[in-house]
């Protein structure tokens, strides 16, 4: 789980992380574009959204499922096509001292069973924290 203080208020903070054009720009060093769904505005219930990236010196394609919105406490997205066996992402926005307290928990298995558990335990599950803090990098600049 990540956890980062935002100097804004929930609502605001909620409405940016659901910003395409946010979430593009913030994750530029991927090379990431839309390649399929809303291009740009805020992303809403029930949208489907198809991300193409740069990892690993390979382009992926993942299809994301926005649901369970609750604004402006949480939203989820997950994979419904892509490279993962399984991807959920939790967003949750709380109103502390000094802004928002945002939260991200990621739940991801890639494929290939046994080999696939001891990618996720070497690679995986740290490049996910850093593509999810360069997106959390974003969000904070764009409130400074």
């Amino acid at each position: 789980m990540l956890e980062r203080v935002v100097p804004a208020t929930p609502t605001e903070v909620f409405d940016i992380s659901l910003d395409v054009g946010m979430h593009v720009d913030s994750q530029s060093s991927h090379g990431e574009r839309v390649a399929g769904g809303p291009t740009s505005g805020m992303l809403a219930e029930g949208d489907r959204i198809t991300w193409s990236a740069r990892h690993f010196g390979v382009r992926f394609r993942m299809t994301s499922l926005v649901y369970d919105l609750d604004r402006p406490h949480r939203f989820r997205d997950r994979q419904v096509r892509g490279p993962f066996a399984e991807f959920q992402h939790t967003h949750e926005f709380e109103e502390v001292d000094g802004g928002t307290l945002m939260r991200d928990e990621l739940v991801f298995r890639s494929p290939f069973l046994v080999l696939g558990r001891v990618v996720d335990a070497l690679i995986m599950r740290r490049h996910l924290i850093r593509v999810i803090t360069e997106r959390n990098d974003g969000i904070s600049r764009h409130f400074s």
